[in-house]
């Protein structure tokens, strides 16, 4: 199965509340990994508690926004769906600065886990942003 950004797109241009689901599932995913399973394992990764904690509890309240333009939201999706992505940005920002400030007790472990967080979270981004740019009607 070779399925292509643009067809994601286009899938996400017609179901564009869907893509609230998506994130809110990555962001439930994110929050469990970094809280409790990166936490259980911080020797190996490198990443203090502190930092663990304070970035599973970011996830935690993307997932309240994205549920809730999901299941609630009715119409002007388009500024939602931004507002999601470009908070998304931020988080891999905050997180790239957070592991790099810690660069020192961080492992290659630690280092592979946030990039590639980042790598998932930019691709959705880059999703979420061109649907935005697309849908130019409320969905109903």
């Amino acid at each position: 199965m070779n399925i292509s950004i643009k067809e994601i797109i286009k899938w996400g241009t017609q179901h564009p509340k869907k893509l609230f689901k998506i994130d809110g599932i990555g962001a439930i995913a994110s929050a469990v990994l970094l809280g409790i399973v990166l936490v259980e394992f911080e020797p190996f990764f490198g990443i203090p508690k502190s930092v663990l904690y304070f970035l599973a509890l970011l996830p935690c309240l993307f997932t309240g926004y994205d549920f809730y333009c999901c299941f609630i939201l009715r119409k002007n999706i388009t500024p939602f769906l931004k507002g999601i992505a470009y908070t998304n940005l931020i988080y891999c920002c905050l997180s790239l600065g957070l592991t790099f400030y810690h660069r020192n007790s961080t492992t290659v472990l630690g280092w592979m886990y946030i990039i590639t967080e980042c790598i998932i979270i930019i691709l959705l981004v880059r999703i979420e942003l061109e649907v935005a740019k697309r849908i130019s009607t409320p969905i109903h």
